[in-house]
């Protein structure tokens, strides 16, 4: 049965996390689905900022570092951040940027794996992480980048594969891969493995201690709302802390950072794999966004991400059946994040055409037009009034026009 909008309606109003909607400044008329690339923004941030500029900085300027505690943000924000993925608190800290901390923890694992010269992922991966493994791997001498399919991961990882580096949600077609059975494969292999968890942090359950799982990191400006450009974060295991080395070895993953002293000593615990002088407003900023987190229910954060996206299907498949499209993101709710891709030989001018209707989200190359749902703040409504107008920008050919086809440099 199609889904009419007197049901969506009837879904938020039932919806335990309807109330977090008023807590981000959403602009009138845009139905936002774009979350999974950029969170939308905290009511509570601006303030927030505003008064480490004026009253930190402003006032008690280089005093803050002790009085408001900036040198305590990194790991404070990271503990805050430790339940969303399954961690303790002493195991994740927020440090420059997912692709720096990608660097970081590749090359610390391929030190720890000596002998071993093969770096795993998926083909298809989400570009900078195969481009930093790339990167880690042509410093090496005789290492090399192997990719295989998703499918074929656990049988491919052999005696000679230091670190599997994988995304737990596929960044287009939203699968969601088995952390439990690749990380148990990799492991009876002798391998690490490093999760990107870029597309789950905040959206969908993650579970790193309870799979046993060793490296990972993750971005910050996604389902965590910190900003464009915010922050990452990494985590390592506890038992990895004392013998995994950082290559970025600087002053702030340093055991005493204010002796100066001509030696590097890494710190002691997860602060070694700090780098450099950390971004402060950056990190206010995300704490205000991860902060949204701390009085919401998992269960009902995981169930709403599921019956967001079924619903979404539901509306592209029953109101803009014959149209052309495919879906491109796995049907089971259980196996995909919380964004939903559909092929089409024409996304991107629908996408813009969506996008001139109000409704934004997202093209991904060659042919998938990508929606997020963030349960934080997404309705049900949202969801029925996108599929509506993607429904009448099909029927009408409003997509079909030159302008909608020309290629922006962001897409």
């Amino acid at each position: 049965m199609t889904p009419s909008l007197a049901d969506a309606r009837a879904l938020d109003a039932a919806d335990p996390l309807g109330p977090m909607r008023a807590r981000f400044a959403l602009p009138a008329g845009v139905v936002y689905l774009d979350g999974n690339s950029l969170g939308a923004l905290p009511a509570a941030t601006p303030a927030r900022v505003a008064a480490v500029v004026a009253e930190q900085w402003g006032r008690d300027l280089i005093g803050s570092w002790n009085v408001h505690d900036w040198i305590g943000a990194a790991a404070r924000v990271g503990a805050r951040i430790a339940p969303l993925i399954g961690a303790a608190p002493h195991e994740v800290v927020v440090a420059d940027s997912t692709s720096v901390n990608l660097f970081k923890l590749i090359a610390a694992a391929m030190a720890a794996r000596p002998g071993r010269m093969t770096i795993l992922s998926e083909a298809g991966n989400f570009p900078t992480d195969l481009y930093v493994a790339d990167g880690v791997a042509s410093m090496l001498p005789h290492a090399r980048v192997r990719l295989a399919q998703a499918d074929d991961i656990a049988a491919v990882v052999d005696e000679d594969t230091a670190v599997v580096v994988l995304t737990h949600v596929h960044y287009k077609s939203g699968r969601m891969l088995d952390m439990a059975a690749l990380t148990r494969a990799a492991q009876a292999a002798g391998a690490l493995v490093l999760w990107d968890l870029s597309h789950s942090v905040g959206a969908v359950p993650v579970a790193l201690n309870a799979c046993g799982a060793d490296l990972a990191v993750g971005c910050g400006y996604k389902y965590l709302n910190g900003g464009p450009g915010a922050p990452a974060f990494l985590f390592v295991a506890e038992r990895h802390q004392a013998t995994l080395r950082s290559p970025l070895s600087g002053w702030m993953g340093h055991a005493a950072p204010f002796a100066f002293t001509d030696e590097y000593r890494p710190a002691p615990g997860i602060d070694r794999f700090q780098c450099g002088t950390p971004s402060i407003l950056g990190l206010a900023a995300l704490e205000e966004g991860v902060a949204m987190f701390e009085d919401v229910s998992f269960a009902d954060l995981v169930a709403k991400s599921r019956a967001l996206t079924a619903l979404w299907i539901d509306c592209v498949e029953q109101r803009s059946a014959g149209h052309g499209f495919a879906l491109a993101s796995p049907r089971d709710p259980a196996a995909r994040g919380s964004h939903v891709s559909f092929a089409h030989p024409d996304a991107y001018p629908i996408c813009r055409a969506l996008i001139a209707r109000g409704v934004i989200g997202d093209f991904r190359a060659p042919d998938v037009l990508r929606m997020g749902f963030t349960p934080l703040y997404t309705s049900f409504e949202d969801v029925w009034c996108a599929g509506d107008i993607l429904a009448d920008v099909m029927a009408t050919g409003a997509w079909d026009h030159p302008e909608y086809r020309t290629r922006a440099a962001v897409t």
